[in-house]
C-alpha cells in the first residue's frame, strides 16, 4: 500500500514538473529573446543574448505604438472591470440572500449567457453596436466587455455570498443599518476574496481579448494591445523587426504576470470558497 502511494506521488510530481516546464519555459525564452538582436534570434535562438538590447523596448514602445495601445487598453479595461464587479456583486447578493418570485429563473438566465459561444453573437452584436452609433468607441467596447463578463462573475459571486455567515448581516440590521449600508459596509468587504478572484480572471480575459475588439474597433489609433500585437506581427513579414516584436510581447505579458503573482493566494482562496456552493 505504501509502495503504491509512493509511486502515485512520484508520478504526480513528475507530471506537474513537466507541466510547469512546458508553461514556464516559453515565457522565459520570450523574455531573454527580447534582449537579442534579429541575427541572434535566427542563428542562435536558444543562447542567451551577447549584449542586452534595450533599444528593442524603445522601438516597440514608440515606433510600434505599444505605449498608445497600452493606454487604450487601460482606458477600456479599468472601467469595464470596476463596473463588472460592482454590478455582479449587487446582482449576486440579491440572488444569494433574498427570496422572491423568479429568483431561480433570473439566476438561470444569467447562467445561459455562459452557454452561448461568443462567435455566434458577433454578427448581431456588430449590428446592435452599429445601430447604437458605438462602433470604434471606447464606451461601446466597455459595455460589451461588461455584458460578456457578467454571467460567469454573477454565477461565481452568488456561490460566494452563500458561504458568508448570516449572523453578522443580521447584527447589522438589528443595529439599524439599512439594506444599502448592510451591502456596502458589511457584505461587500466580507466578499473581497471572491471579488479579487473575479477581478483577476476578468482582468486577464479583458486584457487578452482579441475577437471583440477586432470586430468592434477598426480605427488603428484606438487599437487594443492584442490588436496592436497582431498588427505588428503582420508588419514583421516585410519590416523584419522581430526583436521589437519580442520586446512588445514582454511588455504586454509582464503586467498580467505581476498581477497574478501578487494575488495568487487570494485567487486560490476565492476559487476554493466560491466552488463550495457554486
Amino acid at each position: 500500500m505504501y509502495q503504491v502511494s509512493r509511486w502515485s506521488a512520484v508520478s504526480t510530481q513528475t507530471v506537474l514538473i513537466g507541466w510547469a516546464v512546458t508553461v514556464i519555459f516559453p515565457m522565459i525564452w520570450m523574455i531573454y529573446s527580447s534582449f537579442k538582436t534579429d541575427q541572434e534570434l535566427f542563428f542562435s535562438p536558444w543562447a542567451p543574448p551577447v549584449e542586452l538590447q534595450w533599444d528593442n523596448f524603445a522601438r516597440a514602445w514608440t515606433k510600434a505604438h505599444v505605449g498608445e495601445y497600452l493606454l487604450n487598453t487601460l482606458i477600456v479595461v479599468v472601467p469595464a472591470l470596476l463596473l463588472t464587479l460592482i454590478i455582479s456583486a449587487m446582482a449576486a447578493y440579491v440572488l444569494a440572500r433574498f427570496e422572491f418570485v423568479g429568483r431561480r429563473f433570473l439566476f438561470y438566465m444569467f447562467l445561459s449567457g455562459m452557454l452561448f459561444p461568443v462567435f455566434l453573437a458577433l454578427v448581431p452584436l456588430f449590428n446592435l453596436v452599429n445601430q447604437l452609433k458605438m462602433l470604434n468607441t471606447f464606451h461601446g467596447l466597455i459595455l460589451v466587455y461588461i455584458a460578456y463578463s457578467l454571467p460567469f462573475t454573477i454565477f461565481f459571486l452568488t456561490g460566494f455570498f452563500k458561504t458568508l455567515p448570516t449572523e453578522i448581516e443580521e447584527s447589522a440590521i438589528m443595529d439599524g443599518a439599512n439594506p444599502y449600508q448592510v451591502f456596502f459596509k458589511v457584505m461587500l468587504p466580507m466578499a473581497s476574496p471572491g471579488l479579487i478572484s473575479m477581478g483577476i480572471f476578468n482582468f486577464l480575459g479583458m486584457w487578452n481579448q482579441y475577437v471583440l475588439p477586432l470586430v468592434l474597433i477598426s480605427d488603428e489609433s484606438k487599437y487594443m494591445l492584442s490588436q496592436g500585437l497582431a498588427f505588428m506581427l503582420f508588419k514583421q513579414f516585410y519590416e523584419n523587426d522581430w526583436s521589437a516584436l519580442f520586446a512588445a510581447l514582454t511588455i504586454i505579458m509582464v503586467p498580467t504576470l505581476i498581477v497574478y503573482i501578487t494575488f495568487q493566494k487570494q485567487i486560490q482562496d476565492g476559487i476554493t470558497t466560491g466552488a463550495l456552493k457554486g
